[in-house]
């Protein structure tokens, strides 16, 4: 089976890379839609080197390793990527367009985050993900969170939102063909969540807020430069290298797809950009419903993440300090648990019942109820881009093919 990919950004990129190691797919095909430089050799230079994670020969095999790019012909856009065929598609940009039919290609990764709405439809003179079905592929895998631009729109019956580890089985091959990865940012903190939900129970967590640490994205400048028409957050026209820029996430609405159970509690996520290439930072506060006697401590706390670590390999515990360099790359880590900094303090809130269910209050009661309350604090670090976000797609998507064969 050959593997399709739209778009070669840096999740896109970092996916052929992904494949290239794994051999799982006997070729891909990667649309671009444009031309790049002078001649396919410009591609493959931007495609063998990288600022962040260095050279592709040393990704694969170590320092030593010669240039593993060869055999390029410009005219077909064909090269061999370590010995895997690699099609560059140029022309392009509308997924119905695409030739994958013409390929050989029947599953696709559109890594664009152009093409986000599951509803939209596969004729659009706009793009749509349906557009890659239309042009040939039967699945289609989404690296983002999917977006419905038109509200009172259901998510349709043959899309869902899946994170391998937490909720995969879900997956239908027979019934979904379009299905997002989530974000980076939604699988790591799936994976602070799942485990607490899991021994504490859901029942017992009063309210959730997170804010990610994260570094900088495509969509930002390197340089103040004005906003478009129209734009109402001024600050993504500001310089990354030199602020730290708050923003927002969508985390806290994928993770209801991806973790139900989250829906029936309050939770809310920020989002803080900062001038770094790769290597973010969830801050999980949770506030649980305790009990004075034998209230929940840190390491409780950690002992649920290292035992959910040991039995689970997408999930890694650490009482390293580490800082945000030491994750980038590691395998296929969803997070990274930062245990010398887990933190909890348990005390007593009062609840006036009068104010919330006064039809229960007895005459002549005291309304005020003592309620014990730990506040927990978890940290959790994760390689947005190679080591945690394109690993887990990688392993989602080979999942994927396995139910095509």
């Amino acid at each position: 089976m050959k593997l399709g990919i739209n778009g070669l950004g840096r999740i896109g990129k970092l996916s052929l890379w992904h494949h290239v190691s794994r051999k799982h797919f006997s070729g891909i095909v990667a649309n671009i839609g444009r031309d790049v430089g002078q001649s396919l050799g410009d591609l493959a230079a931007m495609l063998e080197k990288d600022s962040t994670y260095g050279r592709l020969g040393a990704y694969l095999y170590g320092h030593r390793c010669p240039r593993v790019i060869t055999e390029l012909n410009d005219e077909a856009g064909t090269m061999l990527v370590d010995g895997m065929p690699l099609t560059i598609l140029r022309r392009d940009r509308n997924p119905k367009d695409i030739p994958w039919q013409e390929n050989g290609v029947k599953l696709v990764v559109d890594s664009t985050g152009m093409f986000t709405d599951p509803t939209t439809d596969a004729g659009d003179s706009r793009g749509g993900l349906r557009g890659h079905m239309q042009a040939g592929a039967e699945k289609v895998l989404l690296s983002a969170p999917f977006k419905i631009k038109s509200k009172g729109l259901d998510m349709p019956e043959d899309a869902i939102t899946t994170v391998m580890g937490i909720n995969e089985e879900m997956y239908d091959a027979g019934r979904h063909s379009l299905i997002s990865a989530a974000s980076c940012t939604t699988t790591c903190l799936s994976y602070m969540i799942k485990p607490l939900m899991e021994k504490i129970g859901a029942d017992k967590i009063l309210s959730a807020s997170m804010v990610t640490v994260h570094a900088a994205t495509g969509s930002q400048q390197v340089l103040d430069r004005l906003p478009k028409a129209g734009a109402n957050d001024l600050r993504k026209s500001r310089s990354i290298l030199n602020n730290i820029i708050l923003t927002t996430t969508g985390a806290a609405k994928a993770l209801s797809l991806v973790i139900p159970e989250m829906s029936s509690i309050g939770f809310m996520a920020e989002s803080v950009r900062i001038p770094t290439s790769s290597g973010s930072l969830i801050i999980l506060v949770m506030n649980l419903q305790d009990d004075l006697e034998n209230p929940i401590k840190r390491r409780d706390i950690n002992a649920i993440y290292q035992q959910f670590a040991a039995e689970n390999s997408y999930l890694l515990f650490s009482e390293e300090q580490n800082v945000s360099s030491d994750i980038l790359g590691m395998p296929v880590a969803a997070a990274v648990i930062e245990g010398t900094e887990t933190h909890t303090r348990t005390a007593t809130i009062q609840v006036n019942l009068a104010k919330a269910r006064a039809d229960i209050l007895a005459p002549g009661a005291d309304p005020l109820l003592t309620v014990p309350v730990t506040q927990a604090v978890v940290y959790g670090w994760y390689d947005n881009e190679l080591g945690s976000y394109t690993n887990m797609l990688g392993d989602l998507t080979v999942h994927v093919s396995e139910g095509m064969l």
